[in-house]
């Protein structure tokens, strides 16, 4: 079920992550609230739409931060290469882009005897 939102909370999402950069308060004037409204009732009236923009802008935000990575690459003596690399592989993992990690396992062959189960563990129970 979808939740009908005012115009002003509809505009107060719009520009929370443009106008008012994540703002609450700001966002609240610029949606047209009063200042006497209180902002914290706004947010929790809007928690879970909050959260899908929010999931949403950082999806946004994953190609900026996969570019940065390829900039760098390109010149890694860059300033701030170490801090702006750190950034942008928190915004790719939490845009659900995650790093594979492979591990190779390499047996010689032959087998593998496990050491006697303890019985007298499994006896106290």
């Amino acid at each position: 079920m979808t939740k009908t939102l005012t115009d002003k909370q509809q505009k107060f999402l719009e520009v929370l992550f443009d106008e008012a950069q994540g703002d609450f308060v700001l966002a609240k004037q610029l949606a047209g609230y009063s200042d006497a409204t209180p902002t914290r009732g706004i947010v929790i009236a809007l928690e879970e739409e909050i959260f899908d923009a929010t999931r949403k802008y950082i999806v946004q935000l994953g190609p900026r931060a996969a570019a940065a990575f390829g900039n760098i690459l390109v010149d890694p003596t860059q300033l701030g290469a170490k801090e702006r690399m750190a950034a942008a592989g928190q915004v790719l993992d939490r845009a659900g882009v995650v790093k594979t990690e492979r591990i190779q396992v390499e047996a010689a062959g032959g087998l593998f005897i496990l050491p006697p189960k303890d019985r007298s563990a499994d006896d106290e129970d």
